[in-house]
């Protein structure tokens, strides 16, 4: 990433991945992603807030070069999580007198993931402040905004917000800024799925905080930033909220066509009853996409077949995953088929148990589904028709 000014004195000087595809060996990044970090230069003292993935230490010590830096005085950490802070070591080798600036949680993770020299760095409390000359930099100490010693940094002069990982995306581009908000929508929006919507309640005071800010610049660790910080805000205030949509995302898969029969005719029972319906076949789909979907639906339903004594393992995988992500949605239930036996409904329910939801009494057939079968699948429709009008605004 070239270095570029967001305001006088204060300078992008982070790297873009974009050839990234899995973060943290877990997350699909089909769009790469960037590591943000930021220069701030008073009249007196020079602060970098974050660092970048080790892999791209060298770009980071180029665009310090760029700049002219001879030195650092404070290397603030938002997040000691490595994709921030994980050139930290080399800086402090690099800048002999630079302090680093973190939470008292965060320098515990720093002394432990980096073995950093505790003597290097300063605590910092929630609403301090510290002054670099005509720049002021605030600390928002944030736990649970993604790990439990995230913090935020608020230059106050220029109304400039250094979120963190919040309202970040993994989005690898040559555009500094968001300013075509609907095209980095779905980006934000699977970020925020995937990585902040397990802590949705501690997000959503997080926000009420950052709202009251007088905000001209949200600069995430991720992807772009919003020089409109009221577009990423609403669209936050939409997702942390309690409301759901009309929506049943099905996930499934199916082994010999007998779930995928029941399949079909659920989500056209569904359809004709007017409820949207988006099936995902989890033998081939993108499970951020599902995460996306989660963020709105009402109700999930899993649909999977029973392998030996209990469900698919792909099934097992994507309810797993959904549970610790934690959706507000307000109804799940289980379809699927078996051949002798097994405990896939079990199974299932007590994964899908983590979520704060009602399950709704599931349609699990022997065989192929005959015409009883799929009655009960109308009759599981006709009942998520009459759930949903109880928890879903009318338009």
């Amino acid at each position: 990433m070239a270095v570029r000014e967001i305001a006088p004195g204060v300078h992008a000087v982070g790297a873009v991945d974009w050839n990234l595809r899995l973060f943290d060996a877990l997350i699909g990044t089909p769009q790469g992603t960037s590591y943000n970090a930021y220069v701030v230069k008073g009249s007196e003292k020079t602060a970098l807030i974050d660092t970048v993935d080790p892999k791209f230490e060298e770009d980071l010590l180029k665009n310090l070069m760029r700049l002219g830096l001879g030195s650092l005085d404070y290397i603030v950490i938002n997040h000691a999580e490595q994709d921030h802070s994980g050139t930290l070591p080399l800086l402090l080798e690099m800048f002999p007198a630079a302090t680093v600036i973190a939470d008292e949680k965060c320098r515990d993770l720093l002394l432990r993931l980096l073995l950093v020299p505790e003597e290097r760095i300063r605590i910092v409390k929630d609403g301090e402040a510290l002054d670099l000359g005509g720049k002021t930099l605030e600390f928002m100490v944030t736990p649970w905004v993604h790990w439990p010693e995230t913090m935020m940094t608020y230059e106050r002069e220029d109304g400039i917000l250094f979120s963190c990982d919040l309202f970040g995306s993994h989005l690898a581009t040559s555009e500094l800024y968001a300013d075509d908000f609907m095209q980095i929508r779905p980006a934000a929006k699977r970020y925020y799925a995937e990585i902040m919507m397990p802590f949705r309640a501690s997000v959503r005071a997080a926000l009420e905080r950052v709202s009251a800010l007088d905000l001209q610049v949200i600069a995430p660790s991720h992807g772009p930033l919003y020089r409109n910080p009221v577009l990423i805000l609403d669209a936050y205030a939409e997702w942390t909220s309690d409301a759901v949509k009309n929506l049943v995302l099905i996930p499934y898969v199916s082994m010999h066509g007998s779930t995928a029969k029941m399949v079909s005719f659920f989500t056209d029972a569904l359809i004709e009853r007017g409820v949207e319906v988006q099936p995902y076949d989890l033998t081939r789909a993108d499970l951020g996409e599902v995460a996306m979907t989660a963020v709105d639906a009402a109700t999930i339903v899993f649909a999977a077949p029973t392998v030996l004594f209990g469900p698919h393992p792909a099934a097992v995988h994507a309810s797993y995953l959904l549970s610790i992500l934690r959706p507000k949605t307000k109804f799940v239930s289980v379809i699927g088929s078996y051949g002798w036996g097994g405990k896939t409904v079990q199974h299932l329910k007590e994964t899908l148990s983590h979520l704060d939801a009602e399950m709704i009494e599931p349609v699990y057939v022997r065989g192929y589904p005959g015409g009883e079968d799929l009655a009960a699948l109308a009759g599981l429709a006709d009942t998520i028709v009459k759930k949903h009008e109880d928890v879903v605004p009318r338009s």
